[in-house]
């Protein structure tokens, strides 16, 4: 039984993303009944994609169009330190270079120095 998972998993993962394999792992584990978690564990080793996949399928599967849910990711720097942008374009200011114009500025000083900077001055 367990090759048989693995055998349809390896036809089957190029065309699936994140989400499509966390619900097909769950589906499998829903079919098989009695044993399929450990069956699908054992193939696959997706105890976390299994059980997320096993809730979205008992709340619904809903056809966003999203692999992950809203919100999801690391939050905007603005967010977790507020004035870090400002403090980032004192520093650039004095040695920018190009059309005051653009939206795209080039300045002399590298990321590694400007990050140095920004750490000296107590931005994490």
């Amino acid at each position: 039984m367990e090759a048989t998972i693995v055998g349809k998993f390896v036809v089957m993962a190029p065309l699936l993303d994140e989400r499509a394999r966390r619900l097909w792992a769950a589906a499998e584990s829903v079919a098989i009944g009695y044993g399929g978690d450990a069956l699908v564990s054992a193939a696959r080793g997706w105890r976390a994609r299994r059980s997320n996949g096993r809730r979205e399928l008992a709340q619904g599967v809903d056809a966003t169009g999203r692999i992950r849910r809203p919100g999801a990711g690391r939050p905007d720097i603005e967010q977790t330190q507020p004035g870090v942008t400002e403090a980032l374009d004192l520093l650039v200011e004095p040695l920018t270079r190009g059309d005051p114009m653009s939206p795209l500025r080039w300045t002399c000083k590298s990321r590694a120095k400007l990050a140095a900077a920004l750490t000296t001055q107590g931005w994490a």
